[in-house]
């Protein structure tokens, strides 16, 4: 399989660039990984170096995920380039996940800001947006949920913030599910971000 539609192109906002996660990032990417804290914020398990970067070639192909890098475009040095990693405003990533086989309108969203000197910015708030605008016109979803750990409350104040509504909550697994509708207005409202805050780069 060759790389996907989506990895030719960035998404550029206000605060942040949104760039294919590339080969070049996976080694700041497990440096992230290795945090117990953002292990358990994202319920992920450590990874060696080498299945991370299987894991990228592996997302890279998959058509029912989405994943960016999200650059903060204050550390971005000299001009933005599409294609360049931009190692040096690597701060995060935001994904989509399309797993509902009765459903393929509905996508999970999952929104990490790892580098702690670029938290409390505004960037997993427009990044989020950005990535629903994106999915908005490019998979046709009409349905968002988000599963966040019931102590992380920054995580689910964020989501609240943009509209999303609990509807359920795991004893389990320790976490919340929180969903947001695409209705017609909002549906606009995302289409007209991509208008004017979302730019794509092509190569």
């Amino acid at each position: 399989m060759g790389k996907k539609e989506g990895m030719d192109l960035s998404l550029e906002g206000e605060k942040v660039i949104l760039v294919p996660y590339m080969d070049s990032h996976v080694l700041n990417y497990h440096h992230w990984m290795q945090n117990p804290s953002l292990l358990q914020s994202t319920a992920s398990e450590p990874l060696s170096l080498l299945q991370e970067y299987q894991m990228q070639l592996s997302w890279s192909q998959d058509s029912n995920k989405e994943t960016f890098i999200v650059l903060d475009k204050d550390l971005v040095v000299g001009d933005f380039l599409h294609g360049q990693p931009h190692l040096e405003a690597m701060v995060g990533d935001v994904n989509i996940f399309m797993n509902d086989l009765d459903d393929p309108h509905i996508a999970e969203i999952e929104i990490m800001i790892a580098e702690p000197n670029s938290r409390g910015k505004g960037l997993g708030k427009e990044s989020v947006m950005m990535m629903m605008a994106f999915a908005i016109e490019k998979h046709g979803i009409n349905v968002f949920q988000v599963k966040i750990g019931e102590s992380n409350e920054a995580s689910i104040n964020l989501f609240k913030k943009l509209g999303f509504v609990q509807t359920s909550h795991s004893n389990i697994f320790k976490e919340v599910t929180l969903e947001f509708q695409v209705t017609e207005p909002k549906n606009k409202e995302m289409l007209n971000l991509i208008g004017t805050v979302i730019k794509h780069t092509h190569t």
